[in-house]
């Protein structure tokens, strides 16, 4: 478990969360087998380096800014302590306690310098964007006219305009061009079937009502983090107050470290929140799960109940909105975490 989970975790104890449970897993055409099984070894491959780096990025900037309120705590405490009076047992050790500040602020810079470096962020994306277009390839496959010439050997590109991001995958471009032959082959005269039709409506429901339960779970738990954090903050700034009104009474370094450290530790909650957009986040998943189930709707409404042969073109239809509103779900993540990167932390 990556530290930035570990976090969310703790903050999140006591919550309760009332995740909805899994859809079952739908299984695609016969037809699409071979497809979604020259395609599986690229897309764990970029699947586990989107994993690896957005670990890194997410788990860097809640370092930084709990290790900067980690730091002020280090720089008051000697001073609650008393170990800054020379007649104190431990004032020789208050060297030690400086070295071990300057390690604290010495592991964010460090953190910092490696992830600007190694582009902890600009990895996760591209990796991200890989991934998630690999997995939708035999998805989208079907909707191809693989008889026709186009200029783009990406496949997307021959049915939506994705975006100018999403244009520039020269890794896309080489896997469609390395399957288009497998891919012709097994689609000949495809929407000439009606049970292969039949088949890929409901295997595309399924998808998508697994993407729905995704994004509904990141609503629910976003939220839930949002409004933990937030009452994680009001309850250190009251502490902080009822601190600063101590002391017109009781005069003790323990009241400044604790009005010192407390709004620290709350600043940096605040930060890391706004680093990681929950609001955002939880708001978006929310809408694009209630335009998930609209879009299974209106795939379902192009079965017929009775089993009859369904209508391809409306099939085909339907099911290129959906894609279409998983891309520009992806396009609006993208545009949205791209802002955000250690720099500003």
């Amino acid at each position: 478990m990556a530290l930035h989970q570990v976090i969310q975790r703790v903050l999140l104890v006591g919550a309760r969360l009332h995740l909805p449970p899994p859809p079952p897993p739908a299984s695609p055409p016969e037809r699409l087998l071979p497809l979604i099984e020259a395609l599986a070894p690229a897309h764990l491959m970029f699947d586990a380096r989107a994993l690896h780096y957005g670990h890194r990025y997410r788990s860097g900037f809640w370092a930084i800014y709990l290790l900067s309120a980690i730091a002020v705590l280090f720089a008051v405490l000697p001073l609650a302590l008393g170990w800054d009076d020379r007649r104190h047992l431990l004032h020789p050790n208050l060297r030690l306690w400086a070295i071990a500040e300057v390690l604290v602020i010495g592991t964010v810079s460090l953190i910092y310098w490696l992830g600007h470096r190694r582009d902890w962020q600009g990895q996760w994306l591209r990796a991200r964007t890989a991934a998630e277009l690999i997995w939708y390839l035999p998805l989208v496959a079907p909707l191809i006219d693989f008889t026709q010439r186009e200029p783009s050997a990406n496949w997307y590109m021959r049915v939506f305009d994705p975006g100018n991001h999403l244009r520039s995958g020269d890794e896309l471009e080489a896997i469609c061009s390395k399957n288009e032959s497998l891919a012709r082959t097994l689609l000949d005269a495809a929407w000439s079937d009606p049970a292969f039709v039949s088949k890929y409506a409901i295997w595309t429901t399924g998808i998508l009502e697994a993407q729905a339960h995704y994004h509904h779970r990141v609503s629910i738990k976003q939220h839930a983090l949002l409004h933990r954090v937030h009452s994680v903050n009001i309850g250190l700034f009251g502490l902080t107050a009822l601190g600063a009104v101590a002391h017109l009474w009781v005069h003790t370094v323990w009241l400044s470290v604790l009005t010192t450290f407390f709004p620290a530790l709350g600043a940096s909650l605040h930060g890391a929140l706004a680093q990681s957009e929950a609001y955002r986040l939880g708001s978006t998943s929310e809408r694009l799960w209630g335009e998930l189930q609209r879009a299974i709707g209106s795939i379902r409404a192009t079965l017929d109940p009775l089993g009859a042969a369904p209508d391809a073109s409306a099939v085909k239809e339907s099911v290129m909105a959906a894609i279409e509103l998983i891309l520009e779900e992806h396009q609006d993540w993208h545009m949205l975490v791209r802002p955000h990167h250690l720099p500003l932390a």
